[in-house]
């Protein structure tokens, strides 16, 4: 933020009335916003950390109508969790977000506070702070990749984590907390966007900034390449499956098709597949008996209510065995 943005109230008067007022007339229409039940908001945050919004949109309504309220969720078992989550990712969001909502449930209410919040499985400074501002207009700041790069190009200068904190604190706006976290939240989305080429002709704040125009791009890691097989085998309306170890690191008791040997003949399926750094071609092959591991025989009315890697319902999908969502 500018010289007179960080030391004058009225600048920053000014920095929260443009922003708010941006905000108010340029907001994305998304299925969480304009919320107020906890619950829902902490459903939404947990599930837009690293997953795109566009997927999100597609799978929030759809989690909670299978789980409209904590103590539903807190009800269902592990297994139908993750199978309404799958697709998502990051499946120990999941878990965290189950087992806060037995949490919640044992508690008999939601808590209300940052440091109630905090309490959670899973939730960090951020999703208590988010949740507690919008449910509850807790004036406490929100600090994620978007806010950081919006404070960052408003003062000219990288900041470290707690001093990004600290700056957020001194702009928010006290009597609306809620709005302004959501407002910093989508100006780094859809205006103070990553790379060289912010559009600051269309920032509520551009006057108030001290970084105007395109910004040094830091050059991207390179990505690694890498290639999996998996063999597909059905029988008597069943589809082979096997579960990941229940003490795995990597999407543990989650159920994926059986991995097996290169082969050279022409596989079933190809697709490709990304994970975070990793780039994979995923060749499917028919089974011939040498697979890796065993596995268990599932019937294919069954396999959609399964807790699937999405790999595993990629695959499973492009074969024609679950229906297109």
């Amino acid at each position: 933020m500018s010289r007179a943005l960080a030391s004058d109230p009225r600048e920053r008067n000014q920095f929260r009335r443009l922003l708010l007022r941006w905000y108010d007339r340029e907001q994305r229409k998304l299925p969480w916003r304009g919320q107020t039940d906890p619950y829902r908001i902490l459903v939404s945050e947990i599930m837009l950390q690293q997953t795109r919004v566009a997927v999100v949109e597609e799978r929030y309504m759809t989690f909670l109508q299978q789980f409209a309220t904590a103590a539903r969720l807190a009800r269902a078992r592990e297994q139908t969790v993750l199978a309404a989550w799958s697709g998502l990712g990051y499946y120990r969001r999941a878990r965290a977000l189950h087992a806060a909502a037995k949490k919640i449930a044992c508690n008999g209410g939601f808590p209300r506070t940052v440091e109630e919040l905090l309490e959670l499985p899973g939730v960090g400074r951020y999703t208590a702070a988010a949740v507690a501002s919008i449910a509850f207009g807790v004036p406490a700041a929100v600090v994620d990749g978007n806010v950081k790069r919006v404070l960052g190009r408003i003062l000219g200068r990288e900041l470290a984590e707690q001093q990004c904190w600290a700056k957020a604190g001194e702009l928010l706006d006290r009597r609306q907390p809620g709005d302004f976290n959501q407002a910093m939240m989508e100006l780094g989305a859809m205006i103070c966007v990553p790379g060289g080429e912010p559009l600051c002709s269309a920032c509520p704040v551009a006057s108030l900034c001290v970084s105007r125009g395109a910004t040094p791009q830091r050059r991207p890691s390179p990505r690694r390449k890498a290639v999996l097989h998996y063999a597909l085998a059905r029988k008597d309306g069943s589809v082979l499956l096997r579960q990941r170890p229940a003490e795995g690191a990597l999407m543990p008791g989650m159920w994926e098709l059986p991995e097996c040997r290169a082969r050279s003949q022409e596989p079933l399926l190809r697709l490709r597949h990304s994970i975070t750094t990793t780039d994979y071609t995923v060749l499917v092959f028919p089974a011939n008996g040498r697979c890796k591991s065993g596995g268990r025989w599932v019937p294919l009315q069954r396999v959609e209510r399964m807790a699937l890697t999405g790999l595993a319902r990629k695959i499973l999908r492009k074969a024609g065995i679950l229906r297109i969502e």
